[in-house]
């Protein structure tokens, strides 16, 4: 078997131009384990880079809560490791009570796996509908009833431009929230007039969607700016339905450029520049989200 890539590791953390409300949280982040520290998912395309563990991995991380001025995360289980969950609620558990985490798990998944999740301070469970995985839609929808049972919610990945059309009727109708990732990794060529977009604003702007501005630096180059009608369309469409994450480390580039996530978060700030709403965004709904 050919070896896999490792994943980079970020670069040393900087400050952002301005300064973040108290409470700021980093609505997206991956913790990795070492090599044989934690069972490896067959299906990923990279490995944790090498000499890493987790510990080292949240040393990392806690010099880039601080050097962006948050203290809140919520660590987000990466396909490296499947549906074994236990590094990332190993990372939450040691993060403490300000972090929280998104689990996956597969279709058909028993309601002791929820009950762990849960016992395990992960708050929802994530969808890759761009590049499959472990859990579908069909099974997300099946299993909704339970999570909105144990207070749990479904975080998607998703092409707006693709995929909206096919899922907005569902989406309004869950018993959960459903929280997109990465500002529904549109089309930002097609501008924000492209229907899905339209759709996931609508969707957003109605209180029945979350939306994330990650990601960004998977879309288009430094300084981000391409995408900042994208964001603002959004933020105006209701600032409290949105959350803002690093996707610190950055794994899986898949060609897109190493970011720092100064930069990532001197882009919100150009977009959002009003203090209220940034408070709202930043600390406000996360809180609500993921720490009620």
């Amino acid at each position: 078997m050919n070896a896999l890539p490792e994943a980079p590791l970020p670069p040393a953390p900087k400050a952002p131009t301005e300064a973040v409300p108290e409470g700021a949280c980093d609505a997206h982040v991956h913790l990795l384990g070492g090599s044989g520290e934690y069972p490896l998912y067959d299906g990923r395309i990279e490995d944790p880079a090498s000499g890493e563990t987790l510990d080292s991995y949240l040393d990392r991380f806690r010099a880039h809560l601080a050097a962006l001025g948050m203290r809140r995360t919520v660590v987000v289980q990466s396909i490296f490791y499947g549906t074994d969950n236990t590094v990332t609620a190993e990372a939450v558990r040691r993060l403490g009570p300000e972090a929280r985490g998104i689990g996956l798990v597969p279709d058909g998944a028993g309601d002791a796996a929820l009950d762990l999740l849960v016992a395990q301070n992960l708050r929802g469970v994530r969808l890759n509908y761009v590049h499959g995985g472990v859990l579908s839609w069909a099974g997300v929808k099946a299993m909704a009833p339970r999570l909105a049972e144990r207070g749990l919610h479904i975080q998607m990945l998703m092409n707006a431009h693709r995929h909206m059309a096919e899922l907005a009727p569902d989406i309004a109708a869950l018993p959960v929230p459903v929280v997109f990732d990465h500002i529904g990794w549109p089309d930002l060529a097609a501008g924000i007039g492209e229907p899905g977009f339209q759709t996931l604003l609508r969707l957003v702007g109605e209180g029945q969607a979350y939306v994330k501005l990650s990601g960004l630096y998977r879309l288009c180059d430094a300084p981000y700016d391409t995408a900042d009608t994208h964001v603002a369309a959004l933020v105006a469409a209701n600032p409290e339905r949105c959350l803002w994450g690093s996707d610190w480390p950055h794994i899986m580039l898949n060609g897109a450029g190493m970011p720092r996530a100064a930069v990532l978060l001197d882009a919100f700030h150009r977009v959002v520049t009003d203090a209220d709403t940034r408070r709202r965004i930043l600390v406000d709904t996360p809180v609500r989200l993921y720490f009620a």
